[in-house]
């Protein structure tokens, strides 16, 4: 394999994963998984930890592969996804937030999250959220123009960038409960708060990239 292919297969997966982790940041949901799944007993967690990385995993192939063309499809542009996505994720760090105020015996009163409740909203969009899906259709649009055999190695890079990505989110998910643990009963409070806070903030600035694109394509229309 010459050196210029090694460095583009190198350069494909580092562009997939690198550009994955900053706006999936499996760190990041940890605790936020744990806390919407605290109901649940280590088995049902574990179970829903691969579900997510299952569900993450076809989401990102699938909207780097035909994303692109659903969208044009049916006339939808990035920007409508940013800002419809970026409602729900609004509403979901909201719902979080306020979560946290309710009492010992309420909060014992509500229906665990099962493992069929995996897509949503553990899946979409507190994992692969509208920002994570319009960086997949982004990177899935750029096709270069090269050799079949070359082609079958970036496809092969791309792919293991996916995987790498839905591993960590699977590592993260899967020893939250451990990771978490460490900070004690008050330390996990105020970093669920402090998550759902941030999740509330990723949603009203991707609602605001999508609008600013909008208003900007209106203005110069």
């Amino acid at each position: 394999m010459r050196m210029t292919a090694v460095n583009d297969v190198t350069n494909a997966f580092l562009l997939v994963y690198a550009g994955l982790f900053p706006i999936v940041n499996p760190i990041g949901g940890a605790p936020i998984f744990l806390a919407l799944t605290r109901h649940c007993s280590e088995q049902e967690r574990n179970a829903l930890a691969m579900r997510v990385t299952r569900n993450s995993f076809f989401l990102l192939l699938g909207s780097m592969l035909v994303g692109s063309y659903v969208l044009e499809f049916f006339g939808i542009t990035l920007p409508v996804v940013r800002v419809a996505g970026g409602l729900v994720v609004s509403a979901a760090g909201w719902k979080l937030l306020q979560a946290g105020d309710q009492g010992d015996d309420e909060r014992a009163n509500q229906r665990p999250v099962r493992p069929v409740d995996a897509f949503y909203p553990l899946t979409m969009p507190l994992t692969v959220g509208p920002g994570s899906i319009a960086i997949a259709i982004t990177l899935g649009s750029v096709r270069p123009r090269v050799a079949l055999p070359e082609l079958a190695l970036l496809g092969g890079a791309v792919g293991a960038g996916l995987i790498a990505i839905v591993v960590t989110i699977y590592v993260c998910y899967r020893f939250a409960e451990e990771t978490v643990g460490m900070l004690g009963e008050q330390g996990t409070n105020v970093l669920v708060r402090l998550s759902a806070f941030i999740l509330l903030c990723i949603g009203i600035e991707i609602v605001w990239s999508g609008y600013s694109v909008l208003v900007h394509a209106v203005g110069y229309s």
